[in-house]
């Protein structure tokens, strides 16, 4: 029997809805400046207390007046100028303009505002050209925002341009989750950081280096517990830290069934697996279980698999435990330029990159060898080729479902 095709593998759609509906929120609310509020999700929703714009306004430089003193074809009478934070504050008589800013308050009885490039001034007489309609060039109060409207509701993940709408209703501190903390190791008698010697049959340790990165770019706190060797007394005593101070676990390796994999059976030990062995392709070998109450992830060994299962499947279970939503991946069709290889049994995450061209449109090309060891074919990718558990090989011209990538494996 195909390895692919054997049983007790959980599709990776079964495998997702599992996390999600087992993963909580965490409990906690935080007080964070707007400034340092991006990426955080709301834990309280946000009204505004104001009306956007607060008052009516001039969208342009121009002349303010009266719309129905154009009738008369004859030249009005300047009387005064209305600032951004200066406001003209006389009145505004049948006959008179005001010059005005953009953004300067709109005065007292006038209606439209002249564009100034159809506008000629001889001293204080001003000449309109072109017609002016009611109400031209005017920001209405409120026409944006009204007071007391939600702004933002709980469980949003903050933005740039989030921020700009609450600063521009005068929000200055947001409650938002508690930032779930995430215990993280790799375990392997081969591994070694980055910029340490190796030895013969050393490899640098790349899985908790990116995985690191990656829940910092998420918003997540994290607990670093190193580089693990292949013995099981450590691993109990780091899973148990972990359990204690940690809000969830990431591992890297150990998962599988070879003779040294031990996380795994130190999990079976001292919690509980959820389940084991997901169908898809990289990433085979991959855990899900609780210990203490808490989640725990475990990742393949090899590096593109942890990535993808980690992108997969945890990201979606993080944003859950954030507070947030997780909506799925959009994705995108587009014709294949060369032939992929795919027996039926798993899902393929064939890592690709694609392009809009002028002429065939949305195109994707599969980068280099697509074995679970290659990191430079992920490196260069931005997308996944997303081959369905049952389907088979495709050919070049046939078209295929992508998944762009985004953060934290994509912009």
């Amino acid at each position: 029997m195909d390895c692919c095709s054997q049983p007790g593998l959980m599709p990776i759609e079964t495998a997702r809805s599992r996390l999600l509906a087992e993963i909580k929120p965490v409990a906690g609310v935080e007080t964070v400046s707007l400034k340092n509020a991006v990426g955080r999700i709301l834990a309280v929703g946000v009204r505004s207390a104001v009306d956007l714009p607060p008052c009516d306004n001039s969208a342009m430089d121009g002349y303010a007046l009266h719309s129905t003193d154009l009738d008369a074809q004859a030249p009005l009478r300047q009387i005064g100028k209305s600032f951004a934070g200066a406001p003209f504050t006389g009145e505004v008589l049948p006959g008179t303009c005001v010059r005005i800013m953009t953004g300067a308050v709109l005065p007292a009885g006038t209606d439209a505002v002249v564009m100034q490039e159809h506008v000629s001034a001889d001293g204080d007489d001003i000449h309109i050209h072109g017609a002016v309609r009611r109400g031209a060039h005017i920001r209405r109060r409120g026409e944006d925002v009204s007071a007391g409207e939600i702004l933002l509701g709980a469980g949003v993940r903050i933005s740039v341009p989030h921020i700009a709408l609450l600063a521009a209703a005068g929000i200055a501190t947001l409650n938002v989750v508690r930032r779930p903390k995430i215990g993280v190791f790799s375990s392997g008698d081969e591994l070694r950081q980055p910029g340490d010697s190796l030895g013969k049959g050393d490899i640098y340790d790349s899985n908790r280096t990116a995985l690191l990165a990656a829940l910092s770019e998420l918003k997540l706190d994290i607990l670093d517990l190193g580089i693990l060797p292949d013995d099981k007394n450590v691993i109990r005593e780091k899973l148990a830290q972990a359990a204690r101070e940690a809000d969830a676990i990431v591992t890297s390796g150990g998962v599988s069934v070879g003779e040294a994999d031990y996380t795994r059976e130190v999990l079976e030990e001292m919690g509980e697996i959820g389940f084991w062995k997901v169908a898809m392709k990289p990433g085979k070998p991959f855990a899900f279980g609780r210990l203490a109450g808490i989640p725990f992830f475990g990742l393949p060994g090899n590096p593109v698999s942890a990535l993808v299962t980690f992108y997969q499947l945890v990201v979606p279970a993080l944003e859950t435990m954030q507070g947030g939503s997780w909506s799925g991946a959009p994705t995108l069709r587009a014709k294949l330029l060369k032939p992929v290889e795919k027996k039926p049994g798993r899902t393929d995450f064939q890592r690709g990159f694609y392009c809009n061209d002028p002429t065939t449109g949305l195109c994707v090309e599969p980068m280099g060898t697509q074995s679970s060891h290659i990191l430079s074919g992920l490196a260069a990718a931005n997308c996944f080729i997303v081959l369905e558990q049952d389907s088979g090989s495709v050919e070049t011209g046939d078209l295929v479902t992508i998944e762009p990538l985004r953060p934290p494996l994509g912009g």
